[in-house]
Order: structure tokens, then C-alpha cells, then sequence
């Protein structure tokens, strides 16, 4: 029985110095391949309000969106800043996001901020008043230089007289410049 259980220990710890490096060189794949963006850049692209806050001058709508971004450091944050727009007023949207690596060049943000519109009253592709704001996105770098970001924004409480949520869906082409 001791032969066996030595035995034994010899065949795990041989077994061990066999098994755990394909097992680290595997997860160091992976996690290459993971690396995500850093990329800082400003792009431009349409913006989608898709909701109604249920009283006049509140209807979904359609416009226009610049987005920037500027990674901070070394750390997993980022500080954001947009600009939705229509033909009736813009929303100006100062943001901080946790960015999580998905993907070779890709990245799943989260953001939090907040919405200042130009004219409280007049309907934006994100509710007709300002208002806190919460997303998420995903931004990939697609050729040098270039990436594609999408990203959908609520704003709560961003109708006036309405308990009711605004729902933004943004999209564009971004030129990466740091």
C-alpha cells in the first residue's frame, strides 16, 4: 500500500510538471489574444432615439452623434465625451467608462455621466431634459487608424412631466489619433 501511494505522488507530481505548462502557455494565448484597445479617438455616426416619454414634444427621433475617447493610463478606465444631436437641439455627454478586453482590438465599455441638452423642452436622441446616463458599447479597431464603436445610452428620468427613460442607440467610425 505505501508503494502504491508513492507511487502515486510520483505519477501526479511527473504529471503536474507535464500538464501545468500547457495549461499556463494556454491561458498566455489567451489572454493575447484578449488584449482589447487603448486606443484614444473621436469619431462620428447617427444616434437613434427609440423611445416616447409619453407627453408632447418627446417622440422618438433620429440625428447625428461625435463620441471621443481618452484612455487613462494603464488603468481600465476611460474618460468619454459625446455629443447626440438633431435638428432641434443637442445632448452634450460627459462620461467615465470601465472598459473590459473581449476581443484582439475590442473592448465592452460601461459608462456612467451625465446629459446636458442645449434646449430643455425640445426633444434630443436622448429625452428632452438633462439627465443622469448609464451605457454600454463595444469599440474595435478594423484597419489602422480606424475603428467602429456602437453603444446604447439610458437616461433616467429624461423626459420632462414623465417618470420615463430615454433609450439612445449610437453608432459610428472613429479615427484613432493617440
Amino acid at each position: 500500500m505505501k508503494r502504491l501511494l508513492k507511487s502515486l505522488v510520483t505519477i501526479s507530481a511527473l504529471s503536474s510538471y507535464v500538464i501545468v505548462p500547457l495549461f499556463l502557455s494556454a491561458g498566455q494565448a489567451a489572454a493575447e489574444t484578449k488584449k482589447g484597445t487603448d486606443a484614444s479617438y473621436i469619431g462620428a455616426g447617427v444616434a437613434a432615439d427609440v423611445t416616447n416619454g409619453g407627453q408632447n414634444n418627446d417622440a422618438a427621433n433620429f440625428g447625428g452623434n461625435l463620441t471621443g475617447r481618452v484612455k487613462l493610463g494603464n488603468t481600465p478606465f476611460s474618460a468619454r465625451g459625446n455629443v447626440l444631436w438633431n435638428d432641434q437641439t443637442s445632448a452634450i455627454i460627459p462620461e467615465v467608462s470601465l472598459d473590459v478586453p473581449i476581443a484582439n482590438k475590442t473592448n465592452a465599455f460601461v459608462t456612467g455621466g451625465y446629459s446636458f441638452l442645449d434646449k430643455d423642452g425640445s426633444p434630443s436622441p436622448l429625452g428632452n431634459r438633462d439627465a443622469v446616463v448609464v451605457g454600454a458599447g463595444v469599440e474595435s479597431e478594423v484597419a489602422k487608424n480606424f475603428l467602429v464603436y456602437t453603444n446604447a445610452k439610458v437616461g433616467l428620468r429624461a423626459y420632462q412631466n414623465s417618470p420615463a427613460s430615454a433609450i439612445s442607440i449610437n453608432g459610428g467610425l472613429g479615427y484613432r489619433f493617440k
